[in-house]
């Protein structure tokens, strides 16, 4: 009997609408289930929600990819390459390049408004859910904003998708990037596992090749996170050095990932293109003119997301200096780029409070004086 008709046997001896429970045991770190970690946070998704019925196979509306034409709205954006010489090509091909695809890979927040079943929070929860699962299986960094990439362009091509399959989608995108960017990716059964059996591994395959589809096979982005290591990268070389080799500290660049995550947590952070929102952290840890150099980008373009992104900064030093984690099998001059996992979702609560904080709030009707003449 084949793999496949086991499990399906499997499935139809339990009772409807239960799920069989994951036997599978896994020496990696403990991962909460999302499902669980909605209760904590008020945000239930019930494990045996209603899903429907067909998902929208749909292509992502955005230019091609080979197309490096910038939009209006963003053609100011594009100055002079700030790579140094290379050795082994042309630093104003590779930048245009990496222009190019920052500018056709478009995302927005607006995508809210096409699922009204979601709510604004439910995002961050299941971002954060996905930080916490690769620092579980030491994924890199670049592996979960990749992740976060397909997720937001994926849900921007689809309707009324309903909350109960947001993890789904959240793991399988997870998966996906995986795949991408990792030498020895998580085996699809080790995905299902941090789901607590609330998804089969055929469920997170079926919907991968339907996130494939909506997204055109366009896996490729600029990541916000990939933009900030190329800005620090370049802020800290010697003369004469090789781009590909790292010099920054990783001490420093630890610290900023982590606002940077934060940052990205909050859906108003798709309002900015990944590399205005990697400058823009930049900004906060080094002189204001060597981010500007070193991204390219003017003053006036950054502007608004550094005014933005402070409410962050004030949580992330409120919550002090992260330290830099180590991780059985992996090398010490590695260990910065593994994404790690803190408490972001008490960050972001703090963060939000500041950043309403800033504006000014009415007086109480009794609170008001008038003098009459």
């Amino acid at each position: 009997m084949s793999r496949r008709s086991v499990r399906l046997q499997r499935r139809s001896e339990n009772v409807p609408g239960q799920r069989c429970k994951v036997t599978k045991q896994s020496n990696r770190k403990k991962v909460l289930p999302l499902s669980k970690l909605q209760c904590e946070k008020n945000q239930l998704v019930p494990k045996s929600v209603a899903k429907p019925s067909v998902l929208i196979e749909v292509a992502e509306k955005r230019v091609g990819v080979d197309s490096y034409a910038a939009p209006p709205s963003t053609g100011s954006l594009v100055r002079p390459s700030p790579l140094p010489h290379l050795g082994w090509g042309s630093s104003a091909d590779v930048w245009e390049k990496m222009v190019g695809r920052e500018q056709n890979y478009r995302h927005s927040k607006s995508f809210l408004q096409k699922h009204p079943t979601i709510q604004l929070r439910m995002r961050s929860i299941l971002l954060d859910w996905l930080i916490e699962v690769s620092e579980s299986y030491t994924l890199h960094r670049q592996t979960f904003y990749l992740a976060q990439d397909y997720f937001d362009r994926f849900m921007l091509t689809q309707d009324n998708i309903e909350k109960g399959m947001l993890q789904l989608i959240g793991i399988t995108c997870l998966f996906i990037a995986s795949k991408m960017e990792e030498a020895c990716p998580p085996k699809l059964s080790q995905m299902a596992y941090v789901t607590a059996g609330t998804y089969y591994e055929e469920e997170i395959l079926q919907m991968e090749l339907i996130i494939l589809k909506a997204l055109r096979w366009n896996l490729c982005p600029e990541t916000a996170v990939s933009w900030l290591k190329l800005y620090f990268q370049v802020a800290s070389m010697s003369a004469g050095s090789d781009l590909l080799q790292p010099q920054f500290p990783q001490d420093a660049y630890v610290q900023m990932t982590r606002l940077l995550d934060l940052c990205i947590l909050n859906i108003n952070a798709l309002d900015f293109e990944y590399r205005v929102l990697a400058a823009s952290v930049l900004s906060h840890f080094i002189q204001r003119e060597t981010a500007e150099k070193v991204s390219g980008l003017p003053r006036d373009a950054v502007q608004l997301c550094v005014d933005w992104m402070a409410p962050c900064v004030e949580a992330v030093n409120w919550f002090g200096k992260v330290p830099l984690k180590d991780f059985v099998g992996v090398k010490e001059e590695d260990r910065h780029d593994v994404q790690t996992h803190t408490d972001y979702m008490t960050m972001l609560d703090v963060s939000q409070k500041e950043e309403n904080s800033q504006f000014l709030t009415p007086p109480n009707s009794t609170e008001k004086t008038c003098t009459l003449n």
